[in-house]
């Protein structure tokens, strides 16, 4: 009672300091428009380089044949133009697909390379689909900010705010082949400026992509990127495609300008829409895991018990949006990791998956099925019937599907639509538990190097796509033992729903700090829940949940279930509006301090911090500066863990306030929303 009293006196008391206030603009897109009829003019060395017979591009780009198309676009928003290079003498055709965007400062590009001669192209190599200088009126320090990629650690997606130094480069690329895969391996960064502006860039490429930002001076800053492994000829009538480049211009005093403005641009322009909004993420529940030995993933799962689980689900009134079911519903000997014949186990579901689809449609949730085609085990359908559409190494235990392989991802498209249709199928659910690159390189022929990996990532595309079209309310869920394949084309066609291998249901101090970081860069992604207590669901609170819940345990109450539920379904639409660290860097990876971030809806006035006192922290008061606020506007603020309602400015809740946690470890709520005051 102490602690309680203690509590609400001092939220009511909580002191002023002053601060500069956070605004909530959003730039038209007249840098981005200027910047592409600067760069992409007639004579002008455009803002990408390769090396073509030896030759770099600079030294001869403007003395080819140069043609600038507008397309049409269907989007009044985007405006889609087409910049052709041609060299005359050996049929090169570079082609670069440039959209800009009425409603945010963004652009964006990807080059295609053509041969249209009847003869080998010289070798093309060191494609850099961006290298430009970037400069800026004031001269001072340059900070890149970015993330690491996932390794399945605790450590995913941590933010890094890293100060260039002339001359030196800052290389991130990741490892393996999977985009988001390795330490400085996400393709999502802020390059922030000494003038109060910056750019936001994205890399989409589903391979081994990289980036090398260097100051070159103290008013400007190189950026290039592209494919790193790249050096062949083209055959005639051939054509290749690079990486895609993004690039969002931003202004503001604080750089989280540029990322909530790229966050509400991946929103409108780079996520799956379903009937012209973005498909919400759902709340999903795990049918079935593990078992006695030696049952693993979801390999003894079967139709009754299916069945049964849903209807358990229905009972307790706590059903989820989604019923889900994992590795091992296919003949795989009893080993999940067994891949390669992607047709039902019989023995364990003798009627087929539809029976599960159909009570899952009945009581008004979805269902989602995993895949994993990109691997083939020995042994399997695919490897015994069609051995040419696999790559296999010696040095290497895990077998590659070869998606640039035309027979091959036609008969996958085909294969895969037909489940979705038959099984009633909502989400399709992609993983890949293995590491392309060795393949690719052992693939390629002589003077070919980096073809294989272009037609894989090409064939990826194409393959999805074709799932896309034919069903047009399907979702893709992306894994790659865990977030390893996040890139700016895989979030275009899909949704990380289990962002890393790493267990943050169990150490749910490092799925806030998975949060925390990623949401610098997207609003889209989940993680599960094994439902232990409010501090535990909390953590994985995010804009998707996965639940791992045993319902038959009586560890818990149906009441602390359905409230778990009506909570996650209340917060989600926050996750989809502005982010804000409240907490710095330091906060992240320690079990002694405190965790906190907003989230904040400025068309609606509203939203909502999350803030957690973790177990070795001795500070029962934290010291929090909201953002993104109306100067001027009241607003009410609500204390949910403590029920207690006070009324703050804009400004007073920008200048800070206090919040309390008097045990540990401990999380607190706190919604806010702007009142009207007669």
């Amino acid at each position: 009672m102490k602690n309680f009293l203690l509590i609400i006196t001092l939220i009511l008391v909580s002191g002023r300091f002053a601060n500069c206030q956070e605004k909530d603009t959003h730039y038209v897109n007249a840098e981005a428009s200027s910047w592409v009829k600067e760069n992409f003019a007639r004579n002008k060395i455009p803002p990408f380089t390769f090396v073509y017979g030896g030759e770099n591009s600079d030294s001869f780009i403007t003395n080819w044949k140069y043609k600038a198309e507008r397309e049409a676009s269907a989007d009044p928003n985007i405006n889609e133009s087409v910049y052709t290079y041609s060299d005359e003498k050996t049929g090169l055709v570079v082609k670069c697909f440039v959209t800009s965007f009425n409603d945010f400062p963004a652009v964006e590009w990807v080059l295609k390379f053509s041969n249209q001669s009847d003869v080998n192209t010289p070798l093309i190599e060191k494609v850099n689909a961006v290298n430009h200088i970037f400069s800026y009126n004031k001269t001072g320090t340059f900070i890149l900010h970015h993330a690491k990629g996932c390794t399945s650690e605790r450590s995913d997606f941590r933010p890094f705010d890293d100060e260039l130094e002339i001359g030196k480069s800052i290389y991130m690329t990741p490892d393996g082949g999977r985009s988001s895969g390795g330490f400085l391996a996400f393709p999502f960064f802020n390059i922030e400026s000494p003038a109060n502006e910056g750019i936001m860039v994205a890399v989409g490429w589903t391979g081994k992509w990289y980036a090398d930002v260097q100051q070159k001076d103290e008013k400007s800053v190189v950026l290039r990127s592209g494919m790193e492994r790249m050096q062949l000829l083209l055959y005639p009538g051939e054509e290749i495609r690079t990486p895609k480049i993004c690039l969002l211009f931003w202004k503001g005093e604080d750089r989280m300008t540029g990322h909530n403005q790229f966050r509400r641009f991946v929103l409108a322009h780079h996520t799956r829409m379903i009937d012209g909004k973005p498909g919400e993420l759902p709340l999903s529940a795990a049918l079935s895991r593990g078992g006695p030995g030696p049952c693993n993933e979801f390999t003894c799962l079967t139709e009754s018990y299916a069945l049964a689980t849903i209807e358990r689900f229905k009972q307790f009134n706590i059903l989820p949006e989604v019923f889900w079911i994992d590795a091992g519903w296919y003949p795989c000997n009893g080993k999940w990791s067994n891949v390669g014949s992607w047709v039902v186990n019989k023995e364990n579901f003798p009627n087929g998956l539809k029976p599960v689809s159909d009570a899952a449609h009945q009581v008004g949730a979805k269902f989602l099925l995993w895949f994993e085609p990109e691997r083939v085990t020995s042994g399997t359908w695919i490897y015994e019937k069609h051995p040419e559409w696999v790559s296999e190494i010696p040095t290497e235990s895990k077998k590659l599907f070869i998606m640039g392989n035309n027979d091959a991802r036609n008969w996958l498209i085909d294969h895969i639509s037909d489940m979705i249709r038959n099984e009633g199928i909502d989400i399709y659910r992609q993983d890949f538990n293995m590491n392309p690159y060795p393949h690719w390189i052992n693939m390629d022929p002589p003077r070919r190097t980096g073809i294989s990996e272009i037609r894989h990532i090409e064939g990826l595309y194409a393959f999805w796509d074709s799932l896309l079209v034919r069903f047009p309310d399907l979702l893709i869920d992306n894994c790659a033992s865990g977030g390893r394949r996040i890139d700016l084309e895989t979030i275009s066609r899909s949704s990380p729903l289990w962002r890393t291998d790493y267990h943050g249901y169990e150490y749910p101090n490092g799925s806030q700090d998975n949060t925390y970081g990623l949401n610098f860069y997207l609003p889209l992604h989940g993680t599960g829940n094994w439902f232990r207590s409010t501090y535990f669901f909390r953590s994985n609170m995010s804009s998707s949940m996965i639940l791992s819940w045993n319902i038959n345990s009586d560890d818990h109450s149906q009441a602390e279930m359905q409230k778990y539920i009506e909570d996650f379904k209340r917060l989600r639409p926050f996750y989809y509006g502005d982010y804000y660290p409240l907490t710095g860097l330091t906060s992240i990876l320690k079990d002694n301090t405190w965790l906190a971030y907003q989230l904040n809806r400025p068309e609606k006035g509203d939203g909502i911090i999350l803030a957690f006192r973790r177990e070795g922290d001795f500070n029962e008061t934290l010291r929090i500066n909201l953002k993104g606020l109306d100067k001027n506007v009241l607003y009410e603020v609500f204390y949910e863990d403590y029920g207690i309602k006070i009324h703050r400015s804009g400004d007073e809740l920008m200048e800070g306030i206090d919040i309390h946690i008097p045990t540990k470890p401990s999380s607190l709520l706190i919604s806010y929303k702007k009142i009207n005051v007669k």
